[in-house]
């Protein structure tokens, strides 16, 4: 059981409660163009692969960059690098919007705009996650990721739900000046927040080779590589949901493109779910994160073995509040673990290594889908998830084990001098 005030305790708080208004139109706004533009892509090549490809154009830059953006959250004010964040985004939008109205048959010019965007967000992610956990104390900040996990999914589900209605009435151009105009409305949020409120954390000194430094941080802290190597795995082969769901709605399951959608939209409730989950609790620790993953791997490989549509969709349920609650977790703990002087570059990497997971594991899952079938995929990716959840639980013992023994022999140190 939980109750009302604990799973929204964050809300408490003047400056969450207009950044959490601010996401939530944002990305609505977000999603309505996702869909606009993918169906843009689709009209003017007639081809799925192009639509792939643009989605390798906005990730791209993350790779590449996402460090620098780290380490420039850490050392610049992230308020002003937000406000700038979401007016390069805004003007990306509106030139999406004006590609279509002019009518320009080429894809080129809007893979362009695809990879700009990508490289805001490479550069402007990280500080605008710093200035997420800025807004609410430390106490707090778990409870106001779960919440952001929260209402990002409910706004996926608006989003896409308003653009399929919007869509043959305003075209795509309307979907992309809906979300151009969403973005000021962030911007009008982040100058609406009191100053006096908000957390600052500490930010990292000028230097030459702070990307170098992050690196240094991340390679260097073991339970961090810990995390984020299950956290690959778990995303790579075991969170690439829409892939598998497509695969076995055409296959095995024999129940067509009406059959997608309805997973789909289970699996988007599960995510609100799992967000309410997961703000619930006081804390977001590693054992839930281990406890999370083994669950969600078992479930995964049990999926493939469902002999119709709705005992598959009944395992999508549980398994879309458990990527919630791993993801955030991952989150939480790999910042609120971290010093602060550090937070931008950790964020960072957190986004690498989610841009990496996703890259590799939509294509290796539909290879082994065409390959070996559906269900193949589903329980290896199941049973990947499983190993990785048991080995991270066995790494990490053994990292606290040896943070005891050291604690240990330093005692009498201590009390000696």
């Amino acid at each position: 059981m939980f109750s009302t005030s604990s799973t929204f305790r964050a809300l408490r708080h003047h400056n969450f409660r207009l950044w959490a208004g601010a996401d939530i139109i944002s990305v609505t706004g977000t999603w309505m163009q996702v869909l606009g533009l993918n169906w843009l892509i689709l009209e003017m090549t007639g081809s799925a692969a192009s639509v792939g490809l643009s989605l390798v154009m906005q990730a791209l830059p993350t790779l590449l960059l996402g460090m620098w953006g780290g380490a420039l959250a850490d050392r610049l004010p992230s308020r002003p690098v937000v406000v700038a964040a979401q007016l390069a985004q805004a003007a990306l939008a509106a030139v999406l919007a004006a590609i279509v109205v002019t009518g320009v048959d080429s894809v080129t010019p809007i893979y362009a705009v695809a990879l700009a965007g990508g490289v805001v967000t490479a550069l402007g992610g990280p500080a605008l996650g710093r200035f997420g956990a800025q807004v609410v104390p430390p106490a707090d900040l778990s409870n106001a990721m779960a919440l952001g996990s929260l209402l990002s999914s409910a706004g996926r589900i608006l989003g896409m739900s308003l653009a399929g209605a919007l869509l043959p009435v305003t075209g795509n151009a309307g979907l992309f000046v809906i979300n151009a105009a969403s973005f000021f409305v962030v911007i009008a949020g982040v100058a609406a927040m009191r100053r006096e409120e908000f957390h600052q954390l500490a930010a990292a000194e000028q230097q030459p080779g702070a990307v170098l430094e992050g690196l240094r941080y991340v390679v260097r802290t073991p339970w961090l590589l810990v995390v984020l190597a299950l956290w690959f795995v778990s995303g790579s082969v075991g969170r690439n949901y829409q892939v598998t769901m497509a695969a076995m709605s055409a296959g095995p399951l024999e129940a067509g493109a009406g059959g997608y959608g309805l997973l789909s939209t289970v699996f988007a409730v599960g995510t609100v779910l799992g967000g309410f989950l997961v703000a619930s609790r006081p804390q977001l620790t590693i054992r839930l994160l281990l406890i999370t993953a083994f669950a969600i791997g078992v479930a995964q490989a049990l999926s493939g073995l469902m002999p119709g549509l709705w005992s598959f969709a009944a395992l999508m349920l549980p398994i879309a509040a458990g990527a919630v609650a791993l993801d955030t977790t991952v989150s939480a703990r790999a910042q609120l673990d971290s010093p602060e002087p550090m937070r931008g570059r950790v964020i960072a990497a957190l986004s690498i290594v989610s841009a990496a997971s996703g890259a590799l594991g939509g294509p290796l899952l539909g290879w082994l889908s065409d390959t070996l079938g559906p269900r193949i995929a589903l329980e290896i990716g199941g049973v990947a998830c499983v190993t990785a959840a048991l080995v991270a639980a066995m790494a990490l013992a053994r990292l606290s084990g040896r943070t005891i023994r050291q604690a240990a022999r330093l005692r009498p140190r201590l009390e000696q001098a």
